[in-house]
C-alpha cells in the first residue's frame, strides 16, 4: 500500500492488495492498515457525476465521491486511470480520473461540488497511473489535450496524464506518486495485458 505523506485517512492499493469491492480479504488487508469496515463505492463509466456518500454500498453510476461521514470509506478502482484524493477539513473525496474523465473535467466538477457545500478543499494526493512514457494516443486523445501533449519512449504520441490533472488541481497542495502502471510490475494495468483486475485507493474522514 502507498500512503501519501502527512495524509491520515488515504492509502493507494497496489496489485497486492486486491480489490475490496469484489474481495473480502483486501477489504480485511485495509482495515488492518488503518482503514474504516464500512466503505461506499461507485460504478465508474468514465464521466464525471459527483456523489455525495452517507452511507455504505454501491451509489450507481459516478466517478468522484465525497462524504462528510466520518468513519466511511470512499474507494475507486484504476488500471491505468489516475486515483485523486481531495483533503480539507471536514471531509474526504475521492475521484477517477481517465483521459475522457479529465476532458469532461471531472476534477474540477469534483471541487465545484465540494465548495456549493461549504467545503474548502485545500490539497489532493494522485495515485499511481500510466506515465507519459507509456500512454500512447491517437488524434482523438490529442485533439481534447493540446497543451499536455508528449512523447513515448519509443518516439510515439502521448498524454500526460499528471499534467492535465495538476491543472485542475491549480492552487491546491499537491502530492504526486511517481509510479507508472504499466511499468512497474507490482501495479494493474490495462494497456500492458488487458487485465480485468483493479487497484483500488481508499479514502475516509477520520473519526474524531
Amino acid at each position: 500500500m502507498i500512503r501519501p505523506p502527512g495524509w491520515s485517512g488515504a492509502l493507494f492499493g497496489t496489485a497486492a492488495e486486491g480489490d475490496v469491492r469484489v474481495d473480502p480479504a483486501a477489504r480485511a488487508a485495509f482495515v488492518a492498515a488503518g482503514a474504516p469496515d464500512a466503505w461506499a463505492f461507485v460504478t465508474q463509466v468514465h464521466g464525471v457525476d459527483v456523489v455525495e456518500a452517507t452511507g455504505p454500498g454501491n451509489l450507481g453510476e459516478a466517478d468522484a465521491i465525497l462524504t462528510r461521514v466520518p468513519g466511511l470509506a470512499l474507494t475507486v478502482a484504476t488500471a491505468d486511470c489516475i486515483p485523486i484524493f481531495l483533503g480539507g477539513d471536514g471531509f474526504a473525496a475521492v475521484v477517477h480520473a481517465g483521459w475522457r474523465g479529465l476532458a469532461g473535467g471531472v476534477v474540477s466538477e469534483t471541487l465545484a461540488a465540494l465548495r456549493r457545500r461549504g467545503l474548502d478543499p485545500v490539497r489532493a494526493a494522485m495515485g499511481p497511473c500510466i506515465g507519459s512514457c507509456c500512454y500512447e494516443v491517437g488524434d482523438e486523445v490529442r485533439d481534447r489535450f493540446p497543451d499536455f501533449m508528449t512523447t513515448t519512449t519509443w518516439g510515439s504520441s502521448s498524454l500526460d496524464l499528471r499534467a492535465a490533472a495538476r491543472a485542475q488541481l491549480a492552487g491546491l497542495e499537491v502530492w504526486e506518486s511517481e509510479r507508472c502502471t504499466m511499468t512497474d510490475p507490482d501495479l494493474v494495468s490495462y494497456r500492458r495485458n488487458r487485465t480485468s483486475l483493479r487497484q483500488v485507493a481508499v479514502t475516509w474522514l477520520p473519526n474524531g
